[in-house]
C-alpha cells in the first residue's frame, strides 16, 4: 500500500524507517532495561548481588542460585512438582474457558438482538471499576457456597470472568461485517456455525491479545491459594515461589528469590514473543470500525 510514493507497513528495511527507529529505540531500550536487569540478577553470586555501587550486568554468571532454588524446595514436604503441575492445569483450563466464555458472549453482545443485551454489557463496563480486593468477600461467600473450598475449581471459576477481555473482544466482533454474517444465515448456518466458522477466523488478533491478559491474570494470581485453598498439595507455584522469596527475605536467601522471580517471569515472556504479531494486529487495529 502507498501514500505520496512511500509505502505503508513495507516488507523489508527502507531508509524513511531511519527516523522512526531513532525516535523508537530509545524508549525500547528503557523498557527493556527491567528485563535484562531480571535476567542478569537471577545469575548473579551472592558478591554481586550485595555489591555496592550495585552493578546492572552479571560479571561472573553463575547458576548457584538455582540449585540452591532446587535443594530448598527438595526440603519442603511437597515436592516443586507439585505446583508446577497446579499451576500448569489451573492455567490451562482457565484461560481455555475463560476465551470460550469471553468469544461466545462477544458475539452475542455484538451481533445478535436481544432483550437486555445493553444491560449486561453495562454491567461487564461497571465491573471494570471494581478491583479483586472490592469483591473479595462477596466472592469468597459464593466459593464457599458452592462448596469449591479446597478444590480446582476454587482457582479456576473465580477467575473465568474477565471484564477487560470481553470489551476488547466485544470491539473485534462489531467490526465484523453484518453482510457476511446475513450471508451465512441465508445458507442455513446456525449461530454455531457463524461463531466457529466466521466470527473466531475474523478475530484472532483479538484473542490472542486476551489470551495474554488473562494468562498474565492466571499466573500471577495469589488470592485463590491465600483464601479458598487451605490443603498444601493444592496450592500453585505462584504461591510456593512468593513463599520461597518471602521465607528467604534474608542477605543468603537473595539468590533463590531472585530466581524464583526469573523463574515466575519466563513464561509470560515466552507467551508475548509468540503471540507478539497478533497482538501488534490488535492494537493497530483496535480504532478501525
Amino acid at each position: 500500500m502507498a501514500y505520496k510514493g512511500k509505502r505503508i507497513n513495507p516488507q523489508k528495511f527502507e531508509r524513511s524507517q531511519i527516523k522512526i527507529i531513532i525516535l523508537i529505540l530509545p524508549l525500547v531500550i528503557f523498557m527493556a532495561m527491567p528485563l535484562i536487569f531480571i535476567a542478569n540478577h537471577a545469575f548473579k553470586p551472592m558478591e554481586e548481588l550485595f555489591a555496592f555501587p550495585p552493578t546492572f550486568f552479571v560479571r561472573n554468571a553463575t547458576m548457584d542460585n538455582f540449585t540452591k532454588l532446587i535443594k530448598f524446595s527438595r526440603t519442603a514436604g511437597i515436592p516443586l512438582s507439585r505446583y508446577v503441575f497446579n499451576s500448569i492445569i489451573v492455567t490451562v483450563l482457565t484461560v481455555g474457558l475463560s476465551l470460550l466464555f469471553t468469544t461466545c458472549a462477544a458475539f452475542a453482545l455484538a451481533k445478535i438482538k436481544f432483550k437486555g443485551r445493553n444491560l449486561m454489557m453495562q454491567i461487564n463496563q461497571i465491573a471494570l471499576m471494581f478491583v479483586a480486593v472490592a469483591v473479595l468477600i462477596p466472592r469468597y461467600l459464593v466459593v464457599c457456597q458452592l462448596g469449591m473450598i479446597d478444590s480446582i475449581w476454587a482457582h479456576i471459576l473465580p477467575l473465568v470472568a474477565y471484564p477487560v477481555a470481553l470489551f476488547l473482544v466485544k470491539q473485534f466482533v462489531e467490526q465484523v461485517p453484518d453482510s457476511l454474517i446475513e450471508a451465512a444465515y441465508m445458507d442455513g448456518a446456525t449461530d454455531m456455525q457463524v461463531y466457529w466458522k466466521l466470527i473466531l477466523p475474523m478475530i484472532k488478533p483479538a484473542i490472542a491479545t486476551a489470551s495474554i491478559l488473562v494468562f498474565q491474570q492466571v499466573w500471577t494470581n495469589m488470592e485463590t491459594s491465600n483464601y479458598y485453598i487451605n490443603a498444601d498439595n493444592m496450592k500453585t507455584l505462584t504461591f510456593y515461589m512468593n513463599t520461597l522469596v518471602n521465607a528467604n527475605n534474608t542477605v543468603s536467601g537473595q539468590g533463590i528469590a531472585a530466581a524464583a522471580t526469573l523463574i515466575m517471569f519466563v513464561p509470560n515472556l515466552v507467551l508475548f514473543i509468540i503471540l507478539q504479531n497478533s497482538v501488534m494486529n490488535t492494537m493497530a487495529h483496535s480504532g478501525i470500525k
